[in-house]
């Protein structure tokens, strides 16, 4: 069945790849971005609607011309240091941009949001894998205006009885098998994009912390394929749609049979062997803020590598589910949320 939905951020690395999705599957899709962080390119002219989140009016107007029954909201910072920084921006954008969306669905009677939140809201969990039920307690005011949007969301639900999934993930990676799309973030701060430009330009990058409990005292990040997040938000819209309570949902860690033979979760550090098709990546390791630097053995040959599971499909990669987000890379700021526990 044919749905139509509302995407904001539609034109961004994540929301491109759902909007796609979307399409593919027969859906009629509405995007709207200010293309602020979003490429013009990456979404089809004539679904592309250029707003901003906060003109309530034109949203809501636009929502009564196009009658989505939902929408999958991605339209958002989402750098961690930046927001040590900048909360001001942060707060204003993620949090204001939000109010903003969801009074404009209630002025025009649209009923159901997809909201792409992020495990950030745990903060430093106590354990792994991270579960639904962990105390939410950032440590970033990006993490804390994700956890002020999932309170406006429970509001909305209790007061407007508009319905909403949250979805807290980290580190979307790869791009479109077809290669029509892929990410773009500029600056870029995600690590998998950083190692291939490294490999192609020689440039290093910086992988802070070296005292993680770990073979070679890098983080161990968890990684889910762009596709695979953007199906989850066309499944969480559909369970809405079928009459589903508003929840939220964080991705859970599946047991692979891959890895090094050591690591029963099937992944490694930031300098595990991958195949043999692997170039060095230039790297360097400064000590992450607030804690000892324990610096690795640095061995010849060795460099960080995408870690291939033997039974990977097409272009999605697994690492096993660990200590530290993404981003950790990006700056000193962010690295010292990188135990937060990272993949928006």
């Amino acid at each position: 069945m044919s749905l139509k939905i509302l995407v904001t951020g539609g034109a961004g690395y994540i929301g491109a790849h759902t909007v796609r999705l979307l399409l593919e599957q027969g859906h009629d899709v509405t995007v709207v971005d200010n293309l602020s962080k979003g490429y013009r390119h990456n979404v089809p002219a004539a679904r592309l609607h250029v707003l901003d989140l906060a003109d309530t009016a034109a949203l809501a107007q636009l929502m009564r011309e196009k009658r989505p029954q939902a929408v999958i909201h991605f339209a958002a910072f989402i750098a961690v240091g930046e927001s040590m920084r900048e909360p001001e921006r942060y707060f204003a954008n993620n949090v204001g941009g939000s109010l903003s969306l969801l009074t404009a669905m209630v002025e025009a009677g649209v009923k159901h949001i997809v909201f792409s939140s992020t495990a950030a809201v745990y903060g430093n969990p106590h354990a792994n894998p991270i579960l639904e039920t962990f105390p939410i307690q950032p440590v970033s005011p990006y993490g804390e205006s994700k956890v002020m949007v999932e309170t406006l969301l429970g509001w909305f639900d209790r007061i407007h009885h508009l319905t909403s999934v949250s979805l807290r993930y980290f580190n979307a990676s790869g791009a479109d098998p077809a290669s029509r799309l892929g990410e773009e973030h500029e600056p870029e701060t995600h690590l998998l994009p950083l190692l291939l430009r490294a490999v192609i330009t020689g440039s290093p990058i910086t992988i802070f912390g070296g005292d993680y409990d770990t073979p070679d005292g890098t983080c161990i990040r968890d990684y889910i394929h762009v596709d695979d997040l953007a199906q989850a938000h066309i499944l969480a819209v559909e369970y809405l749609l079928a009459g589903g309570a508003t929840d939220q949902f964080k991705r859970r860690r599946r047991n692979r049979p891959h890895g090094n033979g050591n690591d029963p979760g099937g992944g490694g550090g930031n300098r595990q062997e991958g195949s043999a098709r692997d170039r060095p990546a230039p790297r360097r390791r400064p000590a992450k803020p607030g804690g000892s630097l324990r610096q690795a053995p640095d061995q010849p040959g060795l460099a960080p590598a995408i870690h291939r599971p033997a039974n990977h499909r097409g272009t999605r990669v697994g690492v096993r589910e660990g200590a530290c987000e993404d981003g950790a890379i990006e700056a000193p700021e962010q690295a010292a949320m990188a135990r937060e526990n990272q993949g928006h």
